[in-house]
């Protein structure tokens, strides 16, 4: 397992943050006496719902293209993504001149897809219950020789995702606690190696569905473990696995791990959408729904990454009809 450098990796962060000045939106920090009360703290959360495609992956997905040589960029990107990153592929694709090819699953949320299609990248899609993205992206990128930006596991992605956290502490000052969802873990990596590297003190802590709990029950053994297609409506976190990157970042630089129940999130972003009139997708809610559901014993000011808010219309309304 690799041994990364956090000063390193934190001064890759911090490039990043100077790399996405005027293109990613610093996108605002939000408050509610009520979550507050029924928390015990004070609670801050990072709107990453306000930025760009509606979700933090444009940050990595920004930094990581840009940095290409100009020969990667003229064959053209790939990915893989069920709805969050193809879109911030495809846009960053389309700022920068770059053609983009997404593999995306045939269940992700239409919404996705359909801006995905808009912003000009080629999807190809997928049955995930027959078959793997990473098999249908290899054999694309042999054949055509794309340059691959996965949605987490890649060094530029993860120091791209980690500018919201570096953000949130610039704004906010030294926070006690951060919670931040994980699927392939890019976004808790990148944000404890930013949160630690301005507020050392700040304890890390990664939410995850119960139903996709592989990110949790790996850090707590030390040994990766591995959940195909979880049946979650968080969406973005059905990722199998963390990746050969994240997974030792995440036992190296997180404090916890905790899961919240389907019934947890949902409540979450009803109380996001009724409270605050914040829409958040799903993913998005899984620190709020720990704090909430009291998974994560709340003290001090406590930072919570919001990462995304695409969430489509039926999902929605089953959510508040629930």
């Amino acid at each position: 397992m690799v041994d990364y450098n956090t000063n390193e990796l934190f001064a890759a962060v911090a490039a990043a943050k100077n790399r996405l000045q005027g293109e990613a939106n610093a996108t605002p920090v939000a408050t509610s006496r009520t979550l507050n009360k029924q928390v015990g703290a004070d609670v801050f959360l990072k709107c990453e719902n306000f930025q760009r495609v509606g979700a933090f992956k444009f940050r990595g997905a920004f930094n990581a293209v840009s940095r290409l040589t100009k020969d990667e960029k003229a064959r053209g990107v790939l990915t893989f993504s069920s709805g969050n990153h193809a879109q911030a592929i495809a846009l960053v694709g389309r700022l920068l001149g770059v053609s983009t090819t997404v593999v995306m699953p045939d269940n992700a949320p239409q919404i996705k897809r359909a801006a995905t299609e808009a912003y000009g990248a080629t999807v190809v899609g997928y049955d995930p219950a027959e078959t793997s993205r990473e098999q249908i992206a290899t054999a694309l990128q042999a054949e055509h020789g794309y340059t691959l930006i996965p949605p987490y596991d890649h060094l530029d992605v993860i120091a791209g995702q980690g500018t919201a956290a570096l953000e949130l502490v610039e704004e906010i000052g030294q926070l006690d606690m951060l919670l931040v969802p994980c699927g392939g873990g890019g976004l808790l990596s990148g944000s404890a190696i930013a949160a630690k590297g301005v507020a050392p003190g700040c304890r890390v802590i990664g939410i995850e569905p119960e139903l996709g709990d592989d990110a949790t029950r790996s850090f707590r053994t030390g040994t990766l473990h591995t959940v195909n297609n979880p049946p979650t409506i968080a969406d973005g976190t059905r990722t199998p696995s963390l990746g050969k990157i994240t997974f030792p970042l995440v036992l190296n630089t997180v404090d916890d791990m905790q899961t919240v129940s389907e019934n947890e999130i949902i409540e979450a972003v009803k109380f996001l959408f009724y409270r605050m009139k914040l829409v958040v997708e799903a993913s998005g809610a899984l620190g709020v729904a720990a704090l909430l559901g009291g998974k994560v014993p709340a003290k001090g000011k406590v930072g919570v990454i919001l990462s995304g808010g695409n969430i489509d219309g039926p999902t929605m309304i089953r959510v508040l009809n629930s």
